[in-house]
């Protein structure tokens, strides 16, 4: 079956959304632009990383620019986005890679999330990471194009929803609970 690309250059809505209580979310990426939603699911960690990776990348095309490029040092206030998830919400793939890039020429960031492919290895037999080129018949792909701007307020989302998740235990640092969990740290009681 032919690759799917979701392609998205600018669009008006690039956000990361939960759906479920804190223990039993389901993480998403969501493009939206004149009409068209993309979701995509994923994991809490892939998200935690997106978002992380997304504000080094950006930190170093700043300095890289000597301060030039068109990078706020912060997510601009104006841009926040703590909607909802557009709806309907209809999962097109669960991710397996990511990739990002600073695009100099067009001063924009790039992200890329493929979907999970059944069967093949995540790593060469010497550790490397594969890379999927862009084929006809490689896995489906979301491919968005963002500003510098955009790309700080997707990451400062990001990393609060994942902040917003269950209270850890303040003696193992496990994820609490409503009921409790069995801690560690208390040879297996009840905490």
């Amino acid at each position: 079956m032919p690759r799917q690309v979701f392609f998205y250059d600018q669009p008006e809505r690039f956000v990361a959304g939960t759906v479920g209580q804190p223990g039993a979310r389901a993480f998403y990426l969501q493009a939206s632009a004149r009409g068209r939603i993309t979701s995509v699911l994923l994991e809490k960690t892939q998200v935690a990383a997106l978002a992380e990776r997304i504000e080094e990348v950006l930190d170093e095309a700043l300095r890289r620019s000597g301060g030039d490029a068109a990078i706020p040092a912060g997510a601009p206030v104006d841009l926040i986005d703590t909607a909802p998830l557009d709806l309907p919400l209809e999962q097109e793939f669960r991710v397996g890679t990511m990739a990002l890039a600073w695009d100099s020429t067009d001063s924009c960031l790039v992200v890329e999330a493929q979907a999970v492919v059944e069967g093949d290895e995540e790593a060469d037999e010497d550790g490397t990471e594969q890379v999927f080129e862009d084929e006809e018949n490689g896995p489906d792909m979301l491919r968005v194009r963002l500003s510098g701007a955009m790309a700080r307020v997707f990451a400062k989302r990001a990393l609060d929803l994942v902040a917003a998740g269950r209270r850890p235990c303040p003696f193992c640092n496990l994820p609490l609970d409503p009921e409790g969990h069995l801690c560690p740290r208390a040879n297996g009681y009840r905490r």
